[in-house]
């Protein structure tokens, strides 16, 4: 993967990036001298996002076929399992809004903490 420092990315701009992605889909910009982001083309962005969607699917689906559920989640990662699989099959898969956002309000509704605020 080619890289880009932060002092060219300031000089040359957004059309340094882009003469990056030309030819590979990803590129780092490094700050001091450290690999500190990676950047990339929106549909190669969106591809990894199905791609991370598709797995989680896979597991999830591996996970019931095995008996290796309970009829909630349990753990965080059971949890963003789920909103992947809520999202994806609400047609939200190709979109920008996280699962995490759709759908953190009706279930803090539907638990309430403790202290009773949402």
């Amino acid at each position: 993967m080619t890289s880009i420092t932060a002092n060219e990315l300031k000089a040359k701009g957004i059309s340094a990036i882009e003469a990056l992605l030309e030819h590979q889909p990803e590129a780092v910009i490094s700050v001091r001298g450290k690999d500190r982001f990676v950047v990339m083309d929106i549909e190669h962005y969106h591809y990894l996002r199905e791609c991370e969607l598709d797995a989680a699917l896979a597991e999830t689906r591996a996970d019931l076929s095995t008996g290796r559920f309970s009829s909630f989640p349990s753990s965080s990662l059971g949890m963003r399992q789920w909103l992947m699989c809520e999202a994806r099959s609400a047609g939200l898969a190709n979109t920008s809004a996280q699962p995490s956002s759709i759908f953190a309000m009706p279930f803090r509704k539907a638990f309430p903490t403790k202290s009773g605020r949402e």
